[in-house]
Formats: structure tokens, C-alpha cells, sequence
């Protein structure tokens, strides 16, 4: 075989040959454009991203350490040892000491207090969940026909559920229906021949309700307008104009078209009413406690102020814990009858 012919350089020097050339580019290339020499290697895809994926995970958990302990610490801890005592005789302690299984559940519905309790707040609820309902339906269908200023008037009407309800309750109790000539119900009846009234006090006829109903209605019906208003604009308007053109009008369209497209609004909105009406307790604390003897010359008693009483007046934690319970028990009962008849959480079609 012949040898490679060399080439001859611009001096007349012989050069080097193709071959010798081909093969120095062999050598040299995977070297080029490293500092320092070497070979490259072709990087494998994801060789990085394990450490990548360890490093979020243990940044997430970092983050979220603080919370889940303080969750489980204070919530679900509190929710097992609040157990442990209803099926202990806690008194003057929060340390479970003898055991008595039901005993006090069987105390705390044999006891003609919290029965009457129960009844109160039913009745209460009965009426304060659909004049709430009515109210804040009705707000919404009116500031949803507003076309200018609408934002204004729902921060307006939603301030209220800003509002905590201990400054709220002493603002009422303390300015409006103080009982006083001077206070705010007491002149605004003037005006009208009314004789001042002490509203906390009566109780035939029970004027206190008066109060107690308008404080709650306060406070709530804004923040329920807001949630009617959202369903009120996911409304499409290619169906109000349909039934237009059918001669729909007025409360037709409000039976036809509004009141079936807020049913998922409605449903939660009522379910939102009953727990937050089970719950009731710092506004009837508040209107009628004047001091730290609790609320048992109240005229009205929902369960939590009896199970306040029970547990920080008498200091019987076992009592107390078992009724904790035994109200978190009617409150999930009915909202799942109500979750039956309603077909909330139900898939359409």
C-alpha cells in the first residue's frame, strides 16, 4: 500500500499528510472548547433531578413543619384528650382520673337545663336561617340590578362580617339597646310615642329577641349577599334573554331562571346558616352576662353557654367535653339530613 501523499506548506516545506491530519481532528476534537483537555461526556436527561426533587420535598417540609405541629398539637391532640375526658370524672382538672365511661353523657341529657338549651337554640334557628336566607337573597337580587356603584355598595353591605362579634354585641347592648331615654331604639321610639323600653330586661314580652335577632342579621346578611352576588354573575345572560323573547318577565324569570341557577349557592348558603346558628354564643354571652358569673340568669341559653358554664364555672371538664361532643353530633346529623333532602354535594345529570 502506498503511502498517504504529503502536501507541501506556502515555504516549500513538506506538511503534513491528509491522514495525519484526519487523525490529529480525531484526538483533538472532543477536547476543543474545555479548558484544560478532556473528554466530554454526553449528560444523561434527569441525572439532576433527585437531589432537585429531595431538596423541594425538604424544603416543603420545613415550611410546613411549624404548621402540622401546631395543627396536631392543638387541634387534633385537644379533640382526643377533650374525648378522654368526657369518659372521665374531670373535676377541678383537665388530667383524665377515674373512668365512667357514658355516665356523663347519660348526666348531660338527663339534665332539664341543656334540653332546654337544645330547644331554644332550635327555635332560634328555625327562624333566624330563612329570615337570614330571605334577607340576603333579596340585598343581592337588588345590588345585582344596580349597574353603577355596585362595588361600593357590596364593600358597604359587607363590612359588618368584618365585625367581631363581641365589639358588636357590647355596641348594641351598650348604644342601641341600652335601655336608657337616650339610647339610640329608645329615641328613635320617641319619635314615635314609644315609652323607653329596657330591651335586654323584658321579658313578657321577650323584646330581647329583638335585639338578638337584628345583631345577627347584621353581622351575617352581608357576607351572604356576597355569596348570592357571585352566583348572580355566573348566570348566563343568553337565558334571561331567551325567556325575554318568550314574554318572561319579573317573577317568572326570578322562578324560571334565578332561583334554579343559585340552587348550588342556596343549598350552601343554608348549610352555612344552620352551623352557624347551632353555634351561637358571643352574642348571647355578651348581651347578658355583665361580669365573669357566666350566663346562668340569662333569659335565654344556647348549649355553648351551657357548656361553658358547665365547664369553666363548675369546672367539671368531663361534663363539659361530653357536651362538646354531643352538640358536634347534632350539628353533623343535620347537616347531613339536610345534605339528603337537598342533594348538595350530588353529581348533576
Amino acid at each position: 500500500m502506498l503511502p498517504a501523499p504529503e502536501t507541501t506548506g506556502p515555504s516549500g516545506r513538506p506538511g503534513p499528510s491528509r491522514r495525519s491530519v484526519a487523525g490529529a481532528a480525531r484526538a483533538d476534537g472532543p477536547r476543543a472548547g474545555r479548558p484544560g483537555g478532556g473528554r466530554l461526556r454526553a449528560g444523561r436527561p434527569g441525572a439532576g433531578r433527585p437531589r432537585a426533587g429531595r431538596s423541594a420535598w425538604i424544603a416543603f417540609a420545613l415550611l410546613t413543619a411549624p404548621m402540622l405541629i401546631g395543627l396536631g398539637v392543638f387541634k387534633y391532640v385537644a379533640i382526643g384528650w377533650s374525648f378522654l375526658l368526657s369518659l372521665s370524672d374531670a373535676r377541678g382538672t383537665i388530667a383524665p382520673s377515674r373512668w365512667v365511661g357514658l355516665d356523663n353523657y347519660r348526666a348531660l341529657l338527663s339534665d332539664g337545663a341543656f334540653r332546654d338549651s337544645l330547644t331554644q337554640i332550635l327555635l332560634f334557628t328555625a327562624f333566624i336561617v330563612p329570615v337570614t336566607f330571605a334577607a340576603s337573597l333579596g340585598l343581592a337580587l337588588l345590588v345585582h340590578r344596580i349597574r353603577r356603584g355596585r362595588a361600593v355598595l357590596r364593600t358597604v353591605f359587607l363590612i359588618p362580617a368584618a365585625v367581631s362579634y363581641v365589639a358588636a354585641s357590647l355596641l348594641w347592648k351598650m348604644c342601641l339597646f341600652n335601655g336608657l331615654p337616650s339610647g339610640i331604639a329608645n329615641t328613635l321610639g320617641g319619635w314615635f310615642g314609644m315609652d323607653p323600653v329596657p330591651w335586654l330586661q323584658t321579658t313578657s314580652p321577650p323584646l330581647y329577641w329583638i335585639v338578638l335577632v337584628t345583631l345577627r342579621l347584621w353581622l351575617q346578611v352581608g357576607f351572604y349577599m356576597v355569596l348570592f352576588l357571585a352566583g348572580l354573575q355566573g348566570i348566563p345572560k343568553d337565558l334571561y334573554e331567551a325567556a325575554a323573547l318568550d314574554g318572561a318577565t319579573g317573577l317568572r324569570l326570578l322562578r324560571s331562571i334565578t332561583l334554579p341557577m343559585l340552587r348550588n349557592t342556596s343549598v350552601a348558603v343554608l348549610m352555612l346558616l344552620f352551623i352557624a346558628a347551632f353555634q351561637a354564643f358571643d352574642e348571647f354571652y355578651n348581651l347578658f352576662n355583665s361580669g365573669l358569673s357566666g350566663t346562668g340568669s340569662a333569659p335565654v341559653q344556647t348549649p355553648l353557654g351551657y357548656l361553658y358554664n358547665t365547664a369553666m364555672g363548675s369546672q367539671d371538664y368531663g361534663l363539659g367535653s361530653a357536651g362538646a361532643f354531643v352538640l358536634t353530633a347534632l350539628i353533623v346529623g343535620v347537616t347531613l339530613i339536610q345534605g339528603r333532602f337537598t342533594g348538595f354535594g350530588r353529581s348533576e345529570g
